[in-house]
């Protein structure tokens, strides 16, 4: 098992940027793909981005690709996930996930461990 806590959160203006941290419990963290998704009031969950377990490869979502880039760590258990020239589109709860190998990275019902999630609120 594993046990994931999001921070970095926060509220920002537009075109501001937001670093999101995603701190993994357990030795087993690089046995993990990641990923982020991100959640508004009143819509379902989306897939923001995600990566390999290696780090070695990622995918991004088209409303956010050439803004975000999502890395890990694996010797800090962490995943990470810089947002740049943030829009108010990208308001929501960001959360990550975790999965030994999705079937597809890019769907949330393939991951089975989640964080509680952070609030990214880009408004001026």
């Amino acid at each position: 098992q594993v046990q994931l806590v999001e921070s970095g959160g926060g509220s920002v203006q537009p075109g501001g940027s937001l670093r999101l941290s995603c701190a993994a419990s357990g030795r087993t963290f690089s046995s993990y793909a990641m990923g982020w998704f991100r959640q508004a009031p009143g819509k379902e969950r989306e897939f923001v981005a995600a990566i390999s377990r290696s780090g070695g490869s990622t995918d991004y979502a088209d409303s956010v690709k050439g803004r975000f880039t999502i890395s890990r760590d694996n010797a800090k258990n962490t995943v990470y996930l810089q947002m740049n020239s943030l829009k108010p589109e990208d308001t929501a709860v960001y959360y990550c996930a975790a999965e030994h190998d999705p079937f597809d990275s890019s769907r949330y019902q393939f991951y089975h461990y989640w964080g509680q999630g952070t609030q990214v609120t880009v408004s001026s």
